[in-house]
């Protein structure tokens, strides 16, 4: 059943599990930021459909939190190996790294969807109000590249 006592055969479970744990819940975030911003955006562009291209902005910030889970599942499948070459310990730090920017790319998600979905509403009305929902965006993204900084130390962390 086991290969050795630090390499069990069930040790890149957990490294897949970290990779795929990026990539699903990063994307989970980045979906829900696009999709929420994109309905503040429509029901602006009714009234006001010279400030699509403006209000664009929480959309592209949504998908960048995407890319953070993308790096992280790609760098933790690259060292993915059969259980012989593959430490308990490895896959444990993967799925560590994994679930650290895929919960964060979650949440800074969901920060990005409703500051953008109010801030592009509120902009239509009152376009003073733009310089601060960008600020406000900037802070939500910020959340996600923390998630990635962890991971990227976790991932790169050796026995």
């Amino acid at each position: 059943m086991s290969t050795s006592a630090d390499n069990p055969i069930y040790g890149p479970f957990f490294g897949v599990m970290g990779a795929a744990s990026a990539i699903i819940f990063s994307a989970l975030g980045a979906a829900y930021g696009t999709a929420k911003s994109g309905t503040g955006i429509a029901a602006m562009s009714v009234m006001r459909p010279e400030l699509i291209m403006k209000s664009i902005i929480p959309v592209v910030m949504a998908g960048i939190i995407a890319i953070y889970g993308l790096v992280v599942s790609v760098l933790i499948a690259s060292v993915l190996d059969e259980p012989k070459n593959y430490t308990l310990f490895q896959g444990f730090t993967h799925l560590g790294a994994g679930l650290a920017v895929g919960f964060s790319g979650l949440a800074a998600g969901f920060a990005i969807g409703i500051v953008g979905d109010a801030g592009v509403r509120g902009t239509a009305q009152q376009p003073r109000l733009f310089v601060g929902m960008i600020l406000i965006l900037i802070f939500a993204e910020v959340l996600g590249l923390y998630g990635l900084i962890v991971a990227i130390f976790l991932y790169a962390k050796k026995n």
